[in-house]
């Protein structure tokens, strides 16, 4: 049992768009910032976007993916748009710093041509 769960994920044309959701408690939500990271198959995981004193993205997805959080939710978001097939991969969850929680399934993004 880890203390978030990843959801969202799914199959989508290149172009398209998804939101990721990423629930937790409010403890955790209200005493970390968060970010997305994203592991593709055969390569290690790296960082997508990252909740900070300025949001942080990745160069590969600037201008396409947004995270943002829902305080009454306890949940934290990235919305992806323009989809290409290179972000195909399974997104995960975590705070935007070390130490990091235990790391869940996260959610597949699959992004066809």
């Amino acid at each position: 049992q880890v203390p978030l769960a990843e959801s969202g994920g799914g199959l989508v044309q290149a172009g398209g768009s998804l939101r990721l959701s990423c629930a937790g408690s409010e403890r955790i939500f209200s005493t970390n910032n968060f970010a997305w990271y994203r592991r593709a198959p055969g390569k290690q995981r790296e960082l997508v976007a990252a909740e900070s004193g300025d949001t942080l993205y990745a160069d590969s997805v600037k201008g396409r993916f947004t995270i943002s959080r829902d305080i009454a939710k306890n949940t934290v978001y990235l919305q992806m748009n323009s989809l290409k097939p290179e972000d195909t991969a399974v997104y995960s969850c975590n705070r935007a710093a070390r130490p990091y929680y235990p790391w869940g399934q996260g959610t597949q993004v699959t992004v066809s041509s």
